[in-house]
């Protein structure tokens, strides 16, 4: 038995092992220390640049810029436009040149400014403007006369061009009224004062065209009007004699369109060899007071169309007839906006003398195309308007006056005050809009859709084409 207490004695192997405890505790600090070294110098440290040893050929790396946005090139778009409008017949009955008679001039001539006073803002507000002369202008050395051989007083051309026109349809029926020196008196009156005379020319080489720039597009314009009849190799205009030279009119039968085409078509190319961007063909044709086209007219106008002509635009039935789409029948791509008969502008047809006592033969239309050019130099028929116009005959302060009314719908509430109507007759004028409108209205509509459809895929082409 122990009879005292004894600490106990410690084992060597425990030390042994808190030695290898701190070895290994340092071993695995120092590890770490060596694996985050070089990232610590590489952010404490600059970076040098890279210099390529003589004699190599790489080229120094150059910093890349931040792409820039990519511009679109512009579409086509519109850079020109030009609007021609028309008129039906100055039909000059004698009562109208009587009303403007010398009896009320100081200087002795004829003021027709009142049968324009309402229409010329109109007229000036197109581009272009035509209307048909249904008279010759023989001078005085012949009676002036009306029906059925016409002869009028120079100055409806003054008027005409004072008021806004800027042609003169001379092609008609009534060119030969007054024989070969009316004939010829006439275009040489309407050139004198400054206006193309379309359709009848003085001498042969005088072209049968004419090429007009208006606003920077070339408009190609050319005029015919039918003849009664035939004799041999010369027509007949309105049962006179045969003409003369019948070279220095236009004119066609229909006993022989095959000739009338074939000669139109080469006009057709020669306009467009003269620089014609747009062509518009005037034409005399129909039969009078008939409110629908004939056969015939829809026959040309089908082969007009297919030759290319962008306008049809026609008179002589002395009542408004139809306006229609023609489309191209071999490239249905190809419209023609066509309007049968504008109607008389003015005349002395009045409903009370007439056997068509509808009040149709005081009825008239400003018929308007309008070409558009785009930046590319293509131009296209981009639209047609129809204004009926209405002819007034009335008492004023200086008697009997004729007024080419514009029956604009926009207006109509004021038609009575401007044109200083009664009741009676802006009545009649109310109705002569109805009547118009229900002639022309579905034909109108039908060239406005079709054209707008047309410039609505051309636009989105162009803009296809720049990929917007």
């Amino acid at each position: 038995m122990r009879g005292k207490f004894e600490a106990p004695k410690k084992r060597r192997g425990g030390s042994l092992l808190w030695i290898l405890l701190v070895l290994v505790l340092i071993l695995a600090l120092a590890f770490a220390a060596w694996k985050l070294l070089p990232g610590f110098l590489s952010q404490s440290e600059p970076t040098q640049p890279s210099v390529p040893t003589a004699g190599t050929t790489e080229a120094p790396t150059e910093t890349t810029e931040p792409p820039t946005e990519t511009t679109l090139p512009e579409p086509e778009h519109v850079v020109a436009t030009a609007s021609i409008s028309a008129q039906g017949d100055l039909l000059m009955h004698g009562p109208i040149f009587d009303s403007a008679s010398a009896a009320k001039q100081a200087d002795g001539t004829y003021d027709f400014s009142s049968v324009f006073r309402y229409i010329g803002d109109y007229m000036q507000a197109a581009d272009f403007s035509v209307a048909n002369l249904e008279t010759t202008l023989r001078g005085s050395d012949m009676p002036y006369s009306g029906w059925p051989n016409f002869n009028c007083p120079d100055n409806i051309v003054e008027s005409a061009k004072n008021a806004g026109l800027d042609a003169l349809l001379t092609a008609n029926n009534h060119s030969y009224d007054t024989l070969m020196p009316g004939f010829l008196r006439t275009v040489e009156t309407v050139r004198a004062a400054g206006l193309p005379a379309l359709g009848t020319r003085l001498t042969e080489e005088d072209p049968r065209y004419i090429v007009e720039d208006i606003n920077g597009i070339q408009v190609g314009m050319v005029c015919y009007t039918y003849t009664t009849s035939m004799s041999g190799e010369k027509p007949r205009l309105n049962g006179n004699t045969p003409v003369e030279n019948p070279a220095l009119v236009n004119f066609f039968s229909y006993q022989n369109l095959d000739a009338f085409y074939s000669e139109l078509e080469q006009i057709k190319a020669q306009m467009d060899a003269d620089g014609a961007d747009a062509t518009i063909f005037f034409v005399h044709w129909g039969t009078e007071y008939e409110l629908t086209e004939n056969s015939y007219q829809r026959t040309i106008a089908q082969a007009v169309c297919d030759m290319g002509f962008d306008a049809i635009i026609g008179s002589h039935p002395h009542v408004v007839q139809p306006a229609a789409l023609i489309t191209g029948s071999e490239d249905p791509s190809h419209l023609t906006a066509c309007i049968y008969s504008m109607g008389n502008a003015v005349s002395n047809q009045r409903r009370e003398i007439m056997n068509l006592n509808t009040g149709h033969t005081e009825d008239g239309a400003m018929f308007t195309v309008t070409f558009e050019k785009y930046s590319d130099d293509t131009v296209y028929l981009a639209g047609a308007e129809l204004l009926p116009t209405w002819v007034n005959m009335h008492s004023g302060d200086a008697g009997v006056e004729y007024n080419i009314l514009p029956l604009d719908d926009s207006t109509r509430e004021e038609w009575q005050t401007m044109y200083q109507l009664t009741d009676r007759e802006y009545e009649r004028a109310l109705a002569s809009y109805d009547r118009t409108a229900a002639i022309t209205g579905a034909g109108m509509a039908d060239i406005q859709q079709a054209l707008a459809n047309a410039k609505e895929a051309r636009d989105a082409a162009y803009l296809a084409a720049v990929g917007r």
